[in-house]
């Protein structure tokens, strides 16, 4: 436990003190935000924040892991180093299309089949890896089978099935956080909430761990679960001392570099921990708006030019109704908390009726 309030302090502090330094530096070097034109014009004003703030996000993290591990002289794991590969590559992504957006002086950055390639080639290594590394009882990171509060045992894709599906999976949270990164501190506080469920799930995980002699019935077959506890810390403290300065109005975005990232670890967590449909309760707030858009495009292609909503992301439909930007951060945070307070308590309701 000493390890992972270690890592999720170190994770905080990463961010809180160097953002400080980062947006000085961002400044300095000109390296601000270009706004989309077909946006709302509310967003004009931001236009030269400094952005790609996720790399401070990331580079805490990494150091929050690395420094608990060292402090308890603990060897790494093989679900942690794939959790925070496809985080840190997925970051690597979205800092390539923020820096061609600063260097072209653009609003668009990579070309969407590019970005889209270089997605999918991570989601395959990171796929591929997790049915890697298996331990004494053979069990790999990850599970051919689809998982809600666990493996559901009618539903086994075997192996390439399975691979397919994170790769899906992967495609999806980490467009999700893209999406979702759209008012200032909206995808950072609700990303907080969420790391911070799920170092609870991770923590019941590993008291509860099927590596136990003395484990019960209800034990969980999952590997790693108190590294994964350590690195949802490190995400949840990372992501909320990003807040300080992303909450409205935001002295620093986090850019692709951020939201990529962060949507890489729900991917990761989700599949590393066997609980991929319950990522979608707890990261409710960030289905509801990827829907939105899913579900305005599709309207539009039915309807031959008719729109569902007044724009797409749902934030953006709010805002052009007139509602305040921080009256709708802090409603969408309400939503995610309550997202949150739901999947935690369907997790813990399973394993009390299994008793």
């Amino acid at each position: 436990m000493r390890s992972i309030l270690l890592a999720g302090g170190i994770g905080l502090l990463g961010t809180l003190l160097g953002t400080r330094y980062a947006i000085k530096f961002l400044v300095k070097q000109g390296y601000g935000q270009f706004i989309r034109d077909d946006g709302p014009t509310s967003h004009h004003t931001k236009r030269g924040t400094p952005t790609m703030g996720g790399i401070v996000i990331i580079a805490s993290v990494l150091l929050a892991y690395t420094a608990a591990h060292l402090a308890t002289w603990t060897s790494p794991t093989a679900s942690s180093m794939l959790a925070l590969g496809l985080f840190t590559c997925l970051g690597a992504v979205g800092f390539t299309d923020d820096w061609i957006k600063i260097s072209k002086a653009r609003s668009l950055g990579l070309h969407a089949w590019v970005k889209f390639s270089l997605q999918t080639v991570v989601a395959i290594a990171f796929a591929i890896g997790s049915f890697q590394f298996p331990d004494s009882r053979g069990l790999t990171p990850a599970s051919t089978y689809v998982s809600f509060l666990r493996d559901l045992p009618w539903l086994q894709l075997g192996l390439w099935g399975a691979v397919i599906w994170i790769i899906l999976l992967v495609a999806a949270w980490s467009n999700a956080a893209n999406l979702t990164d759209g008012l200032d501190g909206l995808a950072t506080g609700a990303a907080a909430m969420v790391f911070a469920a799920y170092g609870i799930v991770n923590i019941w995980q590993y008291n509860q761990s099927c590596s136990w002699a003395d484990a019960g019935p209800q034990c969980y077959e999952v590997r790693n679960p108190h590294d994964l506890a350590l690195i949802s810390l490190a995400l949840a403290g990372a992501c909320f001392g990003f807040l300080w300065w992303n909450a409205s109005p935001a002295k620093i975005f986090m850019g692709d570099t951020g939201s990529l990232s962060i949507g890489g670890a729900l991917a990761a967590l989700s599949v590393l921990t066997r609980t991929e449909l319950l990522m979608v309760v707890v990261a409710g707030l960030f289905v509801i708006i990827t829907a939105s858009v899913v579900l305005q495009i599709g309207w539009f292609k039915i309807t031959k030019g008719k729109r569902l909503f007044k724009m797409a992301p749902l934030q953006h439909h709010f805002e052009l109704l007139g509602w305040a930007e921080v009256t709708i951060t802090i409603r969408f945070w309400i939503i995610c908390g309550l997202a949150v307070v739901a999947g935690l308590g369907l997790f813990y309701a399973e394993w009390i009726v299994g008793q």
